[in-house]
């Protein structure tokens, strides 16, 4: 009975994740300004073209990239640690159980490899958003009045709009690791575990409010 129940909450953590994000994504596809992640894309586009005609502006977008950059990297290297931290504590058991399934570690072995997974998807996510920023970088470093800069600039755009999206998928996929772990130390934890996930990921996709000035 423990494990037909650990099945199932599972089972519905798995369900409301995977709800919660199909919800979001048609969200966006009709008013994407209601999502932080559209509206911030949007927001990036728009300061690519606002610095694409500023000469002496090149080192601002430069640093502002790099900025950045570095934000992505710091995600990618505490995802790498992490996955290398997941592989070390639980790799033997996870290749054992592996060798020897049976349906009381099932449960156990899929959240183990669900939590590698999601840990090394987080950092693909982020390693992709530092070489978007990389490739934006050197476009936008490229001078104003150069006659190759104009046809460039839609390049460093979309560069621009998929790193952030790729920032924060990886993100997002750190975030997700929560219900994982709640679940290898106790599979009924993952439901309430999830539930609060997912309150924090609605105030994480909300885009800034916008704040009046007299």
């Amino acid at each position: 009975m423990n494990v037909v129940a650990s099945w199932i909450g599972f089972a519905i953590s798995l369900a409301l994740v995977i709800g919660y994000e199909w919800r979001i994504h048609h969200l966006g596809q009709r008013q994407p300004e209601k999502l932080a992640r559209y509206a911030n894309a949007k927001l990036r586009m728009h300061w690519v073209t606002a610095l694409s005609d500023r000469p002496g502006f090149e080192i601002v977008a430069v640093q502002a990239l790099r900025n950045s950059l570095m934000s992505a990297t710091i995600s990618a290297s505490t995802a790498a640690l992490a996955v290398m931290g997941a592989v070390t504590l639980a790799g033997a058991t996870l290749a054992a159980n592996l060798a020897r399934w049976s349906g009381e570690n099932t449960l156990h072995t899929v959240l183990q490899a669900m939590l590698v997974g999601t840990l090394f998807a987080s950092y693909v996510c982020s390693a992709l958003a530092m070489r978007h920023y990389s490739h934006a970088g050197f476009i936008m470093s490229m001078p104003v009045d150069h006659p190759d800069r104009p046809a460039l600039n839609p390049m460093a755009a979309n560069h621009v709009r998929r790193a952030g999206l790729m920032y924060s998928w990886g993100l997002r996929l750190f975030l997700m690791v929560a219900p994982l772990v709640a679940g290898v130390v106790h599979p009924m934890a993952m439901v309430p575990v999830t539930a609060l996930l997912l309150i924090g990921l609605h105030y994480f996709d909300r885009p800034a409010d916008e704040v009046e000035v007299d």
